[in-house]
């Protein structure tokens, strides 16, 4: 991978094509990847092992709940090792993370469908590491745009700054989980008295890669394709008009995790929160026909209020679809439910107002990584189809 950043100011990146060729690989910074099989944790272990990445040459620790599934590549050994482990048993954790106290930078890309333990599950980890490793150098925290526009849940309910965010925004009132992971945070690493800086990475809509993310909107709207496909039925649009016609944002997940790499590694990023897109906007209207045709199916645009539907009703029961797909198309074995978030999607849909950010920071302190978003939903439909996941 060709960085964008070499040569840039604040640039860390040291090669050592040396010890690349020793027997013994020498590490220069131990990354521990919590949420290894998430969406943006994927792309962290692409990327973090790779001879060029800033801060490198890097070591792993990958912890997931459960194993890599199959549809994994094999990690590039020696550099990577896996750790399952359930964050929300406290003790499991310090027993396992107690004994890797060379750890120098935390990348946390975890999320806990119940929603109340994420800040809990938080401190679990950092309440275990930040003090178990004399060379821990940095943590990364990802949230999300929540933290501008509240919990899903409570979506179009509640007031929210005028669009394009900046991390400058004062919270909102209410309960909000980013918060309590953020404050769980600045806690855990106050405890080292500045030695530990931090970064808080809050992107949107992220497309990536990883079947078993609870928020993978690119694979489920695969699925939906598919499944369309198989039933000789159109690609009706779901959602709501401004969803379809107005302007959106997305995040591509290796372009947040070289902007999380960037800021463990460079001074300029010190203890900053960020947004993180792919810096260009799109509409959903200009995508949804490109789906349409990796699937070879008809589609059709916003159909009016009354046209309206919910893809975790219409998808209800094609748990027998999905498997003849499966069988007949020679892919990895996988059930519906596993791979699969139509509430997330309908979220995202049924919004009913424009909600972008600004990268201006990030460019400000140093980064100027982009994605072109058309390209990227291109790009991880591609992937899911190479490796079986979808026909």
């Amino acid at each position: 991978m060709s960085w964008w950043w070499t040569g840039a100011i604040g640039a860390v990146k040291k090669r050592q094509d040396e010890q690349a060729a020793a027997a013994e690989p020498v590490y220069q910074s131990v990354a521990l990847v919590v949420g290894s099989t998430g969406i943006v944790g994927t792309s962290l272990l692409d990327i973090l092992p790779l001879s060029d990445t800033p801060g490198g040459p890097w070591k792993v620790y990958a912890v997931s709940r459960r194993a890599p599934p199959p549809w994994s590549p094999p990690p590039p050994s020696p550099a990577v090792t896996h750790l399952h482990l359930d964050l929300a048993d406290a003790a499991a954790v310090a027993e396992a993370l107690a004994p890797l106290t060379d750890v120098t930078h935390v990348f946390y890309a975890a999320w806990s469908s119940a929603r109340a333990d994420n800040a809990a599950i938080l401190r679990n980890v950092l309440s275990v590491v930040v003090p178990a490793c004399p060379a821990l150098a940095h943590v990364c925290l990802q949230t999300g745009r929540e933290h501008y526009v509240g919990p899903f849940e409570a979506l179009g309910k509640a007031p929210v700054p005028d669009p394009p965010f900046t991390e400058d925004m004062p919270r909102l009132d209410g309960p909000n989980v980013h918060y309590d992971m953020e404050d769980a945070l600045f806690h855990e690493v106050a405890r080292r008295d500045g030695a530990v800086s931090w970064s808080v990475h809050r992107p949107t809509t992220v497309f990536g890669y990883s079947p078993r993310s609870t928020k993978n909107v690119v694979g489920s709207l695969c699925v939906y394709a598919a499944v369309c496909r198989k039933e000789g039925a159109a690609l009706r649009w779901p959602g709501s008009r401004a969803a379809w016609e107005g302007f959106s944002d997305a995040s591509d997940a290796d372009l947040v995790a070289e902007h999380q790499i960037w800021a463990a590694v460079d001074p300029f990023a010190k203890n900053e929160a960020f947004n993180c897109s792919n810096g260009d906007v799109f509409k959903w209207k200009q995508l949804w026909p490109v789906l349409a045709d990796h699937f070879g199916v008809e589609w059709a645009g916003y159909e009016g209020e009354d046209g309206r539907f919910r893809l975790e009703e219409a998808m209800a029961g094609k748990e027998a679809v999905w498997a003849e797909i499966v069988r007949e198309n020679e892919l990895i074995a996988t059930e519906l439910d596993e791979i699969t978030n139509w509430w997330f999607v309908d979220a995202i849909f049924g919004y009913e107002k424009e909600h972008l950010d600004t990268m201006n920071k990030s460019k400000e302190h140093g980064f100027l990584g982009f994605r072109n978003t058309a390209n990227s939903f291109n790009t991880w439909i591609e992937k899911l189809k190479v490796f079986k996941i979808v026909p």
